[in-house]
Parts: C-alpha cells; sequence; structure tokens
C-alpha cells in the first residue's frame, strides 16, 4: 500500500522519479510513454462507447442501457489511472534496472470489454426493446 501512495504521488511530481537509479536508454523510455498514449486512447474509446450506448441507443431499456454504458464507462476511467500507474511502475523499474512490472489488469480489461461485447450481441440479437 506505500508504494502505491508513492506511485500516486509521483503521477504529480515525475521528475521525483530520477531519484531512484540511473537514466535509461531513451528509447526505453519513450517507448514506455507511447505504450500510455496507448492505453489513454483505449481509455477515451471505452469513455466514448458507454457514451455513445447512452445517447445512442434510446429504444434500449433503461437497465440494459445504463449497465453497458457505465460499465464501458467505468472501465475507460480504470484504463485511465491503471496507464499512469503502469507507466510510473515501468519508469522506476527501468532506472533500477529490474523486470518490467506484471499485470493482470490487461487480462481483466479484455474480460470486461468481452462481457461487454457479449451483452450487445444479446442486444442486437434480441431487439432493443428486450
Amino acid at each position: 500500500m506505500i508504494e502505491f501512495r508513492r506511485n500516486i504521488q509521483l503521477w504529480f511530481a515525475p521528475e521525483r522519479i530520477k531519484e531512484d537509479g540511473r537514466t535509461p536508454d531513451y528509447r526505453f523510455s519513450l517507448a514506455n510513454e507511447r505504450t500510455f498514449l496507448a492505453w489513454l486512447r483505449t481509455s477515451l474509446a471505452l469513455i466514448g462507447g458507454g457514451f455513445a450506448v447512452d445517447q445512442f441507443l434510446p429504444d434500449l431499456r433503461w437497465a440494459w442501457r445504463a449497465g453497458l454504458a457505465l460499465g464501458l464507462l467505468g472501465t475507460g476511467v480504470l484504463c485511465a489511472l491503471r496507464a499512469v500507474n503502469h507507466w510510473v511502475r515501468c519508469e522506476q523499474a527501468m532506472r533500477r534496472g529490474e523486470d518490467l512490472p506484471v499485470s493482470r489488469f490487461p487480462a481483466l480489461l479484455s474480460i470486461g470489454v468481452a462481457i461487454v461485447a457479449v451483452a450487445m450481441v444479446v442486444v442486437v440479437l434480441f431487439g432493443w426493446e428486450g
């Protein structure tokens, strides 16, 4: 828990990362940043999908619409927060010469998106007013 709190502090003071270890090859830091940006694009797509479900499926039963929209919005928020946390953890590991951190988040994100996709298939197959 202390490490997580320290990582959150580094979100707002990234210059403090330089206090730990030595500077890695810039190519690796830039690759880490590109990965961070890819996670943010994924987050924005999920959030956009949540708004699209809410706005463009007015005939869908409210519980379905709200559930799908909130599922996508919540997943987008988690993805954005996870992106910055993963960036900090990877940058620290590179500076320390450690293995990059592993995470279950990509698997959980995939499962979450798959669940929403299956729900959308059900909505399409059985009609909007299910």
